[in-house]
């Protein structure tokens, strides 16, 4: 018996859905490996899945006859924005916002109610780029500057995955998947990219703000100040910042702008803008399929120094607004160039907002939590494709959806499945059916959502059951109805327990499935090695700031000791449900 079935066997559900498992199961090596949940739904829906594949592949085949290439993909993801934020005018209008641009093309395509991600922003984002839970990989914490780690280089992306089938890959904006060498996104399968490794915060760490006491004085710049007596360790201090980096597939790698200076950094997304424009262009005149990763900024923590285009004026939605003017600069391109029914764009944001301890206009929308929350609010986002003559107009979609279907998904769409990994357990589902067909042709009805490397709670079509809070061998007020108390306000217990043992099989099998495929350790080393054009900081950076000779211990070995997940999030609302 395969190990594969064997641990099936081990699980407790019901006789006639095992054998159908353990028949898709058998189908051998070569098979993508997916969550235990989802063979469970496929050994009942198997049949009817195939026929709706069938026509889906009739479909496919028939669009790439007409256009001669696969579809173009433009997937376009920004920080911390919940669902309704963009995409209803009526909360704009009461918010003192407004995003006509991207509110017509959710209105052109699919609104997804039910997008799921991660709960902050490295896993999110690693999450996207490998169809893998964040936790699979190492990615579960948010890097800063020093992240001294970052994705590993046998994770595969979607960018290598799309490349294998004769795409050209592209990625510009915030990567925010660290600091190490083998983050570096030109030698992650993507042809061109101009990334960032980090989050906004660095945007911060400017003299102007350290002077102004908005950065504690002294943290970062003491020459500012006069001088401590008791200040004798002044190269503990992070100094080697870096805005930006760029590369083509696997050449050299460059710093793209000059921290401190805050409008290179402001300078970047437009910068993003303008390459993704060359690139796509570029693309067809060579007669390639593209598929570009635009993830931008958004906005800098420091602010925009030009005046205000919103009467909100918060960052995000200062953010908003001005990423608006280019979608509907792209979208007109798309229409230009003659690809718009060619061309599959999916827009969405990576997390929920900000809402503990965050800037100002990061507030909860509908649901309730944000960004670092396992609560709806911080994993269920807004979300929209777009797909002229192929998605059909005005839909609004309920159906389950998880960031990593992205990666399978865009897959098939782009032929090619036969690129995905079958070593690892791939977290996405195929949605092909969904993005085609549109509502209730969902192949998942499940999340399982990380705090850190902690399952923290799951859900199940309209349930949801917090684990993260649960007492030990004990029931508690764990369980929710997310139709009815979609901002899990009223924990229930009596009114559910029908669903307790549902949840704990659920669990189970999640969790022997992973002692199977074992997760795997963060990724850590010195940051910012070969970096052709580095600044003498970037350089002191890539290296111990000691001597290894002077200490009695090796400091590669220090930095491989820090903890997988040191709760930086906690800060942000991670833990309890209340």
């Amino acid at each position: 018996m395969s190990k594969l079935r064997f641990l099936f066997s081990l699980t407790v559900i019901p006789v006639m859905v095992l054998s159908l498992a353990g028949n898709v199961l058998a189908k051998g090596p070569a098979q993508i490996i997916h969550d235990a949940e989802y063979y469970v739904l496929e050994a009942q829906h198997a049949d009817k899945w195939a026929a709706e594949d069938k026509e889906l592949d009739k479909k496919l085949a028939k669009l790439r006859k007409k256009h001669g290439t696969p579809p173009n993909i433009i997937h376009i993801m920004w920080d911390d924005t919940g669902v309704g934020e963009v995409g209803i005018p009526q909360i704009q209008k009461m918010r003192g916002w407004e995003t006509p641009n991207m509110n017509k093309f959710g209105q052109e395509g699919i609104f997804f109610t039910r997008m799921y991600t991660e709960p902050s922003c490295t896993p999110s984002r690693a999450a996207v780029m490998t169809g893998r839970h964040a936790v699979r990989n190492g990615m579960y914490n948010v890097g800063f500057p020093y992240e001294y780690g970052g994705i590993a280089a046998d994770e595969v992306t979607m960018a290598e995955v799309l490349g294998k089938a004769g795409y050209a890959t592209a990625f510009y904006g915030k990567s925010h998947l660290g600091d190490v060498e083998s983050s570096y996104l030109n030698k992650q399968g993507f042809d061109e990219a101009l990334w960032t490794p980090y989050n906004q915060v660095p945007s911060l760490y400017i003299p102007q703000l350290e002077k102004a006491g908005v950065i504690v004085p002294t943290t970062l710049r003491p020459e500012l100040f006069p001088k401590d007596p008791y200040d004798i360790d002044k190269g503990w201090r992070p100094k080697g910042f870096v805005w930006a980096l760029e590369g083509t597939k696997d050449g050299p790698v460059r710093e793209w702008g000059t921290p401190p200076d805050l409008g290179d950094y402001i300078a970047l997304d437009g910068e993003c803008e303008k390459r993704a424009l060359v690139f796509m262009r570029k693309s067809i005149k060579a007669k390639k399929p593209f598929y570009i990763a635009y993830w931008p900024q958004i906005t800098p923590f420091a602010g925009f120094p030009d005046d205000n285009i919103t009467v909100s004026g918060g960052l995000l939605q200062e953010g908003l607004a001005r990423l608006d003017i280019y979608i509907g600069k792209l979208m007109e391109e798309l229409k230009t160039l003659g690809i718009e029914d060619n061309t599959l764009v999916v827009m969405m944001s990576d997390n929920g907002p900000m809402t503990h301890n965050g800037p100002p206009g990061m507030v909860e929308t509908l649901y309730r939590g944000g960004k670092g929350d396992f609560l709806e609010g911080g994993v269920r986002v807004c979300a929209f494709a777009r797909w002229p003559g192929v998605i059909n107009e005005g839909q609004i979609v309920g159906d389950i959806i998880h960031e990593t279907d992205l990666f399978t998904t865009f897959a098939n769409i782009g032929g090619a499945t036969e690129h995905i990994p079958t070593d690892r357990i791939i977290d996405g589902i195929d949605q092909t059916s969904l993005i085609l067909n549109g509502d209730g042709f969902s192949r998942r009805d499940y999340v399982f959502i990380y705090t850190g490397d902690e399952l923290a709670a799951t859900v199940k079509g309209r349930f949801k059951r917090d684990w993260r809070n649960a007492l030990p061998g004990l029931s508690g007020p764990e369980f929710y109805d997310l139709y009815n108390d979609p901002r899990e306000e009223s924990g229930m217990l009596i009114p559910m327990f029908a669903a307790k043992p549902m949840f704990s099989i659920m669990k189970t099998r999640h969790l022997m499935w992973k002692s199977a495929y074992p997760d795997k350790a963060q990724n850590r080393d010195f940051p910012f090695k070969n970096v052709v054009n580095a600044r003498p900081e970037t350089i002191e950076a890539s290296k111990p700031r000691i001597d290894p000779k002077k200490v009695p211990f090796d400091p590669r070995k220090a930095i491989m000791q820090v903890p997988e997940w040191d709760n930086l999030d906690r800060g942000w609302g991670v833990g309890g449900s209340k």
